[in-house]
């Protein structure tokens, strides 16, 4: 009979003596309220609820936790620390965005985006295109040691190509997100695999190396269903014809030139040399006003019978909307941009995720209920099942994946050591199941920051972003089944 992993297991480093007093109900209430009127925000607004509602939902939630916890006694001073805290954590993210919005529009009237899309129409086959996402942001990643950057680079130009060719929007992102984050989880530069390993205290290259034995088969089941609704499902019926005159309609609007690829490769190249993501993207934005003042200048003069002057249109192209209309139905949608502006609703979205996530932390809201998981744990699969589901749960109550990755790693490492687990078996399921899961919650840093910067809304784009979704299952599964569970006398 198998012994309990939890027996005589003392709380974590992050739950505080005072926090284990605390009632699960309570704990659960502004979790059960938030999902309540997120629900409703989507029956009642769609995609739109991106727009407000949901982040209006996030602050509501939050003033309820943060009721609840004066009541229990916990200061003021330390909600509003807890808060500011996970703000603090969210600004590069927030920068990151901002920046991405003024690159795509200055890539967009210096004729860099459409070059992209009219040298992606000639070399993407419609029926491979999804699994061509897929393994090209994988490699990307790995490369890059980044999927934010992965997807604010090549995920933009696929996202284009993939809109050009009419495919579903959320299938190209989903595409997108799982080759983005399987590259992310196997690169040794990656600041997750890191974190995981460094949390667990694994050496790196030992957790990538176990993180492959699950990560590796559930990437190439991905290849294979993207291959089948590619062929079978996926493939939209865009004739020759129209793909010419797309390309037409670009060549014509814009002057277009191989040249202008050194842009994005500028930028990928800065990244692969370890420069941070803020400058390399800075870099980015200048070279594509660059390009805007040497071969689109003709474009420039047209726009500023409008605008006012060169000047007004690159400021606008860089803060706020700006579009090239043209006969073409499809490209009319590409060929617009809302600037640093069209990022604010995501913004929004971040820092009312991350102050419902302090305030949950700081009432030791989210410790409760992931003590109460331990607590029913009889088995090495469901000690990996209780680490997912705490992963998971933190993604969505604290929105953010690093959280996901730190909480249940501290709350969990002795549980695992009890039970004579080598470590990493730990840092494997907190990537498995906290990085990939954090691109799928609407409100979570990672899925405002690709819905964003995809264009495409995360709920649209989850059920496509195959990578993520079997990851947590392969871990499980390999768990139950007693598969490459290293033991601590190994």
């Amino acid at each position: 009979m198998q012994e309990n992993v939890t027996q005589d297991l003392e709380p974590g480093p992050l739950e505080k003596p005072e926090h284990a007093e605390r009632s699960l109900l309570l704990a659960l209430v502004p979790l059960l309220a938030l999902f309540a009127l997120l629900g409703l925000n989507v029956a009642l607004y769609g995609d739109d609820s991106l727009s407000g509602a949901n982040q209006t939902a996030l602050i509501l939630a939050a003033a309820l936790a943060g009721g609840i916890s004066l009541f229990l006694g916990v200061p003021w001073v330390d909600i509003q620390e807890k808060m500011l805290e996970n703000i603090r954590a969210a600004t590069p993210a927030i920068l990151i965005l901002l920046m991405v919005g003024a690159l795509v529009g200055t890539w967009l009237i210096g004729g860099i985006v459409p070059t992209m899309i009219y040298y992606g129409l000639q070399i993407f086959n419609p029926a491979i295109f999804i699994v061509s996402c897929c393994i090209l942001t994988a490699i990307a990643s790995i490369v890059i040691g980044s999927s934010w950057s992965t997807s604010a680079t090549l995920g933009v130009a696929m996202m284009s190509i993939g809109y050009s060719l009419g495919f579903n929007p959320g299938l190209v992102a989903g595409a997108i997100v799982s080759g983005a984050y399987f590259g992310d989880k196997m690169s040794p530069l990656s600041d997750t695999t890191n974190l995981a390993s460094g949390v667990t205290g694994v050496d790196l290259f030992t957790h990538i190396r176990y993180l492959s034995m699950t990560s590796v088969p559930s990437f190439l089941l991905t290849l294979v269903l993207y291959l089948f609704i590619g062929f079978y499902f996926g493939t939209p019926s865009v004739e020759d014809t129209t793909t010419a005159q797309t390309q037409a309609v670009l060549a014509e609007r814009f002057n277009l030139s191989p040249l202008l690829l050194f842009v994005p490769v500028v930028v990928i190249f800065l990244i692969v040399k370890r420069v941070a993501a803020l400058p390399a993207l800075f870099v980015g934005m200048l070279l594509g006003v660059v390009a805007a003042l040497v071969l689109q200048y003709p474009l420039l003069i047209e726009l500023s019978e409008e605008l006012g002057g060169p000047y007004q249109v690159i400021m606008q192209a860089i803060y706020g909307e700006i579009a090239l209309p043209t006969e073409n139905v499809v490209l009319d949608e590409l060929l617009q941009s809302g600037g640093m502006a069209g990022m604010l609703n995501t913004i929004w979205l971040i820092i009312a995720a991350m102050t419902f996530g302090g305030v949950m932390e700081a009432s030791g809201f989210l410790q409760k209920i992931t003590r109460v998981l331990i607590s029913r744990v009889r088995s090495i699969g469901g000690l990996v099942t209780a680490t997912g589901g705490t992963c998971l749960l933190t993604n969505v109550s604290a929105s953010d994946q690093y959280l996901a990755v730190v909480v249940p790693g501290r709350m969990f490492i002795s549980a695992y050591r009890d039970r004579g687990l080598a470590p990493q078996n730990l840092s494997r399921t907190l990537e498995d199941c906290g990085t990939v899961t954090s691109v799928l919650v609407p409100w979570n840093t990672c899925g405002a920051f690709h819905a964003g910067v995809l264009g495409v809304a995360t709920l649209s784009y989850a059920p496509w972003a195959l990578f993520c979704l079997i990851s947590p299952f392969m871990t499980m599964f390999f768990a139950w089944a007693q598969i490459r569970i290293a033991k601590l006398e190994d």
